[in-house]
């Protein structure tokens, strides 16, 4: 039997998509994603990932600083609150969730100290009323090689900041996180040399994307997550983000983090995150996303500055980013 097969459909000029539209298709996607976000409730950007349900609600508006919304999927909470790092509850990746029941973050208070006009010490309700709450949906990148995409609650880390008046001689930013072996038994080992101690240059901790988060998928922060108060630095490695923040230091001299003194040739004070930069022990190119771990599942290509170059490439111009690692 002979089975005509139709002549291929020829489009019209009017049919063809014009080149600049083209071009510009993600730009125009990502608009219309936002007015439609924008239109909706101030949560909805973590709607396909809703929180646990069991934390007090924080609400935070949609963030208008640029690069704050990444369109990525959000990892699930479930996952995002039982696979971490928080070496002060244990070294394994489930003891935060399983022990860091016993932290007490109320009362809480953290104190501003150092190169700086109005020193002083911030209850934490205080801090909570300090700017309005926003939510911002950041890319994690683990230096260990694994990533997330979390909605984090909070504001840009320098409306704190700047409420102290750093001085002409603050160049540097030190936080320090609490170190009680009552509350957090990972302190009783010497894994690191405690309390955890982080630093930022004032210009990136300056940076509107530098992030004061209090909470986390609509919620507050779970204990293993860092509560009540921690950074989110999203071009950084996640080490660098700070967590059970009690003490806020401005600097003259750049601060000796506490992953650099365990081992100064792996974890530089920058640990910008750079896919040509390796670690001494692995790859840094690519990168496994949690809750893609199908037996098939690709890895991810890293990006420079995990995708944020466009935001802060600028504050590291000039540098060599091999010998500033």
């Amino acid at each position: 039997m002979l089975i005509r097969i139709p002549a291929p459909h020829q489009p019209l000029p009017s049919e063809i998509t014009p080149r600049d539209a083209y071009l510009n298709r993600r730009t125009a996607l990502a608009a219309g994603m936002g007015l439609g976000l924008a239109a909706a409730s101030p949560l909805a950007l973590a709607q396909a990932a809703p929180g646990g349900g069991k934390l007090p609600k924080l609400p935070g508006a949609r963030s208008a600083v640029a690069g704050a919304v990444v369109m990525d999927k959000p990892t699930s909470y479930a996952d995002a609150t039982s696979y971490n790092n928080f070496y002060e509850f244990g070294t394994d990746k489930s003891d935060p969730a399983e022990r860091a029941h016993t932290l007490k973050t109320r009362p809480w208070t953290v104190a501003i100290e150092g190169e700086c006009a109005k020193p002083g010490r911030f209850d934490i309700e205080a801090l909570l009323k300090l700017a309005p709450m926003e939510e911002r949906i950041y890319r994690l990148r683990c230096v260990e090689g694994w990533s997330m995409v979390i909605p984090w609650t909070g504001y840009s880390l320098a409306e704190l900041l700047k409420q102290a008046q750093p001085t002409s001689k603050a160049k540097y930013v030190e936080f320090t996180s609490l170190a009680d072996k009552a509350q957090m038994p990972g302190v009783r080992s010497g894994v690191l040399d405690w309390p955890y101690v982080e630093g930022l240059r004032i210009d990136e901790a300056m940076h509107p994307l530098a992030m004061l988060v209090f909470g986390m998928y609509g919620e507050v922060l779970p204990n293993q997550n860092g509560a009540p108060l921690r950074l989110a630095l999203p071009w950084k490695y996640g080490f660098k983000s700070a967590k059970s923040i009690v003490r806020i230091r401005f600097v003259e001299k750049e601060p000796v983090s506490s992953w650099t003194k365990a081992a100064q040739q792996e974890y530089g004070f920058y640990s910008n995150v750079n896919p040509n930069v390796p670690h001494p022990r692995w790859s840094q190119a690519t990168e496994r996303r949690i809750g893609e771990d199908g037996l098939f599942a690709k890895k991810r290509p890293t990006l420079m500055f995990n995708g944020y170059e466009a935001q802060v490439g600028q504050l590291y111009a000039g540098m060599d980013l091999k010998k500033n690692y």
